[in-house]
């Protein structure tokens, strides 16, 4: 597994944390190696469908989400994708649990 695949794979993991437990399950089926075709699908009908985020029901917060998806298996997508990552979590780190 190359350095880039690991590191992309560590940044999905602990997004995958921060999920709802329903979500998780389709983010786990996603993720195993049998689903690359349904990916790649899916990863280009976000980002086509973000490009008219303007409409309703749509948004432009489907190409980031498509980019993200496609990246498992493009791996010219991963280094602007990790430096991103990379860019969010300085920014916007993982919320503390609640306090007992």
């Amino acid at each position: 597994m190359s350095y880039l695949k690991k590191e992309l794979d560590e940044h999905l993991e602990m997004f995958e944390r921060r999920l709802p437990e329903n979500m998780r399950g389709l983010v786990r089926w996603l993720r195993k190696p049998g689903s690359g075709v349904v990916r790649i699908i899916l990863g280009i009908l976000l980002v086509i469908c973000g490009l008219v985020g303007f409409l309703p029901i749509l948004g432009f917060w489907m190409i980031p989400l498509g980019v993200l998806v496609l990246a498992i298996d493009l791996p010219f997508v991963r280094p602007p994708l990790i430096k991103l990552l990379d860019w969010v979590e300085r920014k916007w780190p993982a919320p503390k649990p609640p306090s007992t």
